[in-house]
């Protein structure tokens, strides 16, 4: 008889807007939760959303709240979670011992690297990061809530409007 597989860390963390919830948060989040027994999520506050200059308008959070509770709930995930807002780009990353790994995105793997840098500074163990590839659209280009709120795409990755063809005659 086979063990089920036991869980790489006992507590990962993921971060991020959340905003237009689409197939690439899904994968980010499914993943987390295959690593890591409890998964600590950071939820953009607005407040963080507005610092980070995005190219396009952001959900209010309470929407943005909303949408990853009904997914996590529709897989039954609640239990193994803790939501928190996001106030600033680390979090409680810089905290001793509430977390073993940080699972991220290609795009957002450069922030995981300064989180390590400045735990290293402060005298703390790096966190293990868990990369995951960006999630390709139906053009092969990531998915992103700023390609779905261009009208480029869908939430799955499905293309929306035909981008202009340079080589016609």
């Amino acid at each position: 008889m086979r063990r089920a597989l036991q869980k790489k860390f006992k507590t990962v963390a993921v971060g991020g807007t959340f905003d237009e919830f689409h197939k690439g948060h899904r994968t980010l989040l499914l993943k987390a939760f295959e690593v890591g027994e409890h998964v600590l999520i950071g939820l953009c506050s607005d407040r963080l959303v507005e610092s980070l200059s995005k190219p396009h308008v952001t959900a209010p959070y309470e929407q943005r709240l909303e949408e990853l509770k009904k997914f996590l709930q529709e897989r039954k995930l609640l239990s193994r979670v803790e939501i928190m807002p996001l106030n600033d780009p680390f979090g409680v990353t810089l905290s001793e011992g509430c977390l073993d790994a940080l699972v991220v995105s290609r795009e957002t793997e450069p922030m995981a690297i300064k989180i390590n840098e400045e735990r290293k500074r402060r005298g703390l163990a790096p966190l293990n990061i868990v990369v995951i590839e960006m999630v390709p659209s139906e053009n092969h280009a990531p998915i992103s809530t700023t390609r779905i709120r261009r009208g480029e795409i869908d939430r799955e990755g499905h293309l929306l409007k035909v981008l202009p063809n340079k080589h016609k005659n």
